[in-house]
């Protein structure tokens, strides 16, 4: 296969299979099928969607998985546009959520980035005096190297003090990755703060570049995006689309065996066997690393050590005549402040579809669950709704017998971006490129957000085509995931 202009490969291939049905997935043979290329889609469930996943409570269409989409980055509105779903993107009803922190809900402040202020005032009603006095000691303090990399939390809190990670950035980022701040790495998941702290002495100063930098870009239209019906319709419009261009989708095929041939490639489905030319593997770290081991067992010991996070999201629906809620979107708990629940998201406040179809019914949700933090989620479904009443009779007031409840598990839902990802998925990505017409993609390399799973599907269609340009611009600078609420 030959190399073409950046982001215009076509593949010369005349069959790519896809393994795996996530929204990585789909988006990836989504856009094989425009550039003329036959696809097949295996998928191991019985569905398409993967963490995206609509349903219904109490007769009310929600989001039991991710339920908003960064519109900042343009692959995930881009694509709804594509699949049909132009009329129905909205953008949140209300984006004010709150901080549930030191015994009340406090508005969630401005002028930072994920959690990191600008200036100490930023941060006012949060910090304690000290906490404020301290962020204000970061102009005098002396460089802080950064290196190849270092952890979010151990690099703010050296700049500016661990009140501002332990009530801000631990919960924002907790969000995004359910992970530890001290652990995540700051190249990988907030890659513009990493750039900005290689130049600069001040961290504070930094962050103020990087406010600048955006005002003076004048992006306008909402930071996030949700859909009509949920966010969960994406990935449906998506399969549809592949199926009408020609595509094959079959799910309950799990794939047990991937080989090269003189030709191509030898994909084992069950009794299925297929010949590709070309493979996008658009599955979760453990299930990539088991499809890649005989073939290149170097990228597969990579895969292999990725950790995940497992959380649970707990969606509670009321009769509004019960309930009086705080205006907002929801909330955010700091680790710090030992709750059980880490966010909670008003759903019928935070979209105004669920609350124009559902006028007499009121729908939120809890989250609860974090790496390593596995004793809560081994509760049965009664306890968890228990005691997410319990963190929100506390934070909310909210003492209403709920109509209906739904607990969504995700096991091994959130890859985690310890210091060093970066490097990892590079020698990854090394790896599978001395395998022609093998190309990866999904969440656990270069963001965990539905437009990062996106981007890496496109590289990855670029790269069986020849064109690596897309792959090393997502390997050198990630996709930063923002925390789109509270809830996610």
């Amino acid at each position: 296969m030959s190399a073409t202009g950046a982001g215009r490969a076509r593949p010369s291939s005349d069959r790519v299979v896809v393994v795996g049905a996530g929204i990585a997935g789909l988006a990836a043979a989504h856009r094989l099928l425009r550039r003329g290329v036959g696809v097949t889609v295996l998928e191991a469930s019985d569905r398409v969607g993967g963490k995206l996943l609509p349903g219904e409570i109490a007769g009310a269409r929600v989001d039991f998985g991710a339920e908003s989409m960064l519109a900042r980055r343009p692959e995930a509105v881009a694509l709804a546009r594509e699949v049909g779903l132009t009329r129905r993107l909205q953008p949140p009803a209300t984006a004010s959520a709150s901080l549930w922190t030191r015994g009340a809900l406090r508005p969630m402040p401005k002028g930072h980035v994920m959690g990191v202020p600008g200036t100490a005032a930023a941060l006012a009603g949060v910090l304690s005096e000290e906490g404020l006095a301290r962020v204000e000691r970061d102009a005098d303090l002396p460089r802080t190297e950064v290196g190849d990399d270092v952890a979010v939390g151990e690099y703010v809190a050296d700049r500016v003090g661990r009140e501002v990670v332990d009530r801000l950035v631990e919960p924002l980022l907790g969000g995004v990755y359910a992970g530890d701040a001290y652990r995540i790495s700051m190249r990988s998941a907030v890659p513009q703060l990493y750039q900005a702290a290689l130049t600069h002495d001040s961290l504070t100063e930094a962050v103020r570049e990087i406010q600048a930098k955006a005002a003076a870009g004048r992006q306008t239209g909402p930071v996030f995006m949700g859909i009509e019906g949920g966010v969960g319709s994406l990935p449906l419009a998506v399969a549809q689309s592949v199926r009408e261009r020609g595509g094959e989708i079959l799910t309950g095929s799990a794939v047990t065996e991937l080989r090269r041939e003189p030709s191509g490639w030898r994909v084992v489905a069950g009794d299925r066997v297929l010949h590709a030319d070309a493979v996008v593997v658009a599955v979760p770290a453990p299930a990539a690393a088991a499809l890649l081991r005989t073939e290149s067992p170097q990228a597969a010991a990579e895969l292999t050590a990725i950790e995940y996070a497992s959380m649970a999201l707990v969606t509670l629906a009321y009769r509004r005549a019960d309930v009086t809620l705080p205006e907002g979107s929801g909330f955010l708990v700091p680790p710090v402040d030992g709750r059980t629940i880490k966010a909670s998201t008003f759903a019928s406040q935070k979209w105004g579809w669920i609350a124009d179809e559902n006028p007499d019914l009121l729908v939120l949700r809890t989250s609860v669950g974090r790496h390593r933090e596995t004793e809560i989620l081994q509760r049965d479904d009664t306890d968890l709704v228990e005691v997410s009443r319990h963190d929100l009779r506390q934070a909310t007031g909210l003492d209403a017998t709920p109509l209906q409840t739904r607990v969504t598990r995700w096991t091994d839902g959130l890859p985690q971006y310890p210091v060093g990802h970066h490097a990892r998925v590079a020698r990854i990505r090394e790896h599978v490129g001395d395998l022609p017409g093998l190309a990866v993609c999904g969440a656990q390399y270069d963001g965990v957000g539905i437009p990062a799973c996106i981007a890496s599907a496109y590289a990855a269609v670029d790269q069986i085509g020849g064109d690596l340009s897309a792959v090393r611009e997502l390997t050198a600078n990630p996709v930063q995931s923002l925390h789109g609420g509270a809830g996610e």
